[in-house]
């Protein structure tokens, strides 16, 4: 287990964890949020899904061209930017509804505001990775991340319900605007000279579709990409179920929904330490990630009792980290380092992105069928994500069929300069 939180070794990487680590917390608790407070005002399953399809929307759109964005700027700097609006939004949102002015198109503006900024803070993100770490520990390292996401959904949702239900929705929105402050001040605070950042990309013609022709020439790249679009427009509209689920199928109220999010992260937390510590990326080891996690949401559909459902719930967290953690890697290490942001924001694409058509489509069957429907469809298309995979495997490469273990251990960082700070 030594090995488990070796990038932690990194100062660097230190930092980003710890500020990642309090300010996702607060973004948890402002996902449960929202979702509540647009069922409260529209009472509908549906609008539910519109709204979070809303949220994602810019992600489908300009996703590609954030991840060209990405690739051509100071991704340190870019993340200072990003991670200051997203707070700004937050706060926003926070004094419209402890104000009482809140409605249901403001929750929208707001919503693809939020998008938009997310669409660049995502593969930019998730491209600074490698640059804190380098390609040594980078599977340990989006495997510690995955572990963090995933602790910050088992402590955000549960103090989120308990907070909606005590003093109201609008205090997580302003609780997690202030939480932004925590990684400002760890990316601030970073040794840049110890960062080993990818050459950035001068601006030229023919870049996007540069991005594009890199992918659909590469086996190893477009089949998780492909993977990852049925899952993520089918399996991860958890924000868009779960409420539902809570309320109408296990008739509790927003700190039965904390809890399941909860039950969610505390398995996704043990997933993603798994992976940290026993994972290896590639094609084979993301077909085998997708079928666990058809057979943990098949079992969450099925369960008609809360206790239980929480346990379920808890493996469809480990299915759901094991197979984000595995395919994060695998797109990682098979990317040109130049062309990473862009593969990075074809990943969001495929997995936020997908959220505009997967949304309205299993609000809609939640809300007709009931939310176990929901659970059920996500099931399927996990299994149909498996079964491409393995149709295609005969394409992938073998070197990318199981990529290379590569050694947990701290690569040579650059000299300090005086430079260390900017």
């Amino acid at each position: 287990m030594k090995g488990t939180f070796a990038a932690l070794r990194v100062p660097n990487f230190r930092l980003f964890f710890a500020g990642q680590s309090i300010s996702l917390v607060g973004t948890w608790m402002q996902a449960v949020a929202q979702s509540w407070l647009v069922l409260e005002l529209s009472r509908s399953g549906t609008v539910l899904g519109l709204v979070v399809a809303a949220q994602f929307l810019p992600v489908l759109l300009g996703g590609p061209y954030a991840g060209l964005i990405a690739d051509r700027a100071d991704k340190r700097r870019l993340l200072m930017a990003t991670q200051t609006s997203l707070g700004i939004l937050a706060l926003v949102l926070g004094l419209l509804t402890v104000t009482h002015v809140v409605r249901l198109w403001m929750v929208v503006v707001l919503a693809l505001a939020l998008g938009a900024v997310s669409a660049v803070d995502n593969p930019t993100r998730q491209a600074f990775v490698p640059e804190v770490v380098g390609p040594g520990m980078l599977r340990n390292a989006v495997s510690l991340n995955s572990v963090m996401v995933n602790a910050a959904r088992a402590v955000g949702p549960a103090v989120a319900g308990v907070l909606i239900a005590s003093v109201g929705v609008g205090v997580c929105f302003l609780t997690n605007a202030v939480s932004f402050a925590a990684v400002l001040l760890a990316l601030r605070l970073m040794r840049t000279s110890r960062l080993r950042p990818a050459p950035a990309v001068a601006r030229g013609p023919g870049q996007l579709t540069e991005g594009l022709r890199h992918v659909r020439g590469t086996a190893g790249l477009w089949v998780p990409l492909a993977m990852m679009a049925l899952i993520g427009t089918l399996a991860f509209e958890f924000p868009v179920v779960l409420p539902l689920l809570a309320r109408t199928g296990l008739h509790g109220d927003a700190r039965t929904y904390g809890f399941m999010t909860s039950a969610m992260g505390l398995g996704a937390v043990v997933g993603g330490l798994a992976v940290a510590a026993f994972g290896q990326a590639g094609v084979v080891p993301l077909i085998g990630a997708a079928a666990g996690f058809a057979l943990a949401l098949a079992a969450a559909a099925a369960i008609p009792w809360l206790p239980l459902e929480l346990a379920v719930l808890a493996c469809v967290g480990v299915g759901s980290t094991v197979f984000l953690a595995t395919g994060n890697t695998t797109l990682q290490l098979v990317s040109d380092p130049s062309l990473r942001g862009r593969v990075m924001a074809l990943w969001s694409v495929t997995f936020l992105g997908s959220t505009p058509l997967g949304g309205p489509v299993v609000g809609v069957v939640a809300q007709h069928l009931g939310p176990r429907a929901g659970l059920a469809l996500g099931a399927g298309a996990c299994l149909a994500a498996a079964v491409l995979g393995l149709l295609a495997l005969p394409r992938i490469p073998p070197e990318h069929r199981f990529l290379e273990r590569r050694a947990v251990r701290e690569q040579p960082p650059p000299a300090v300069t005086e430079t260390d700070r900017s």
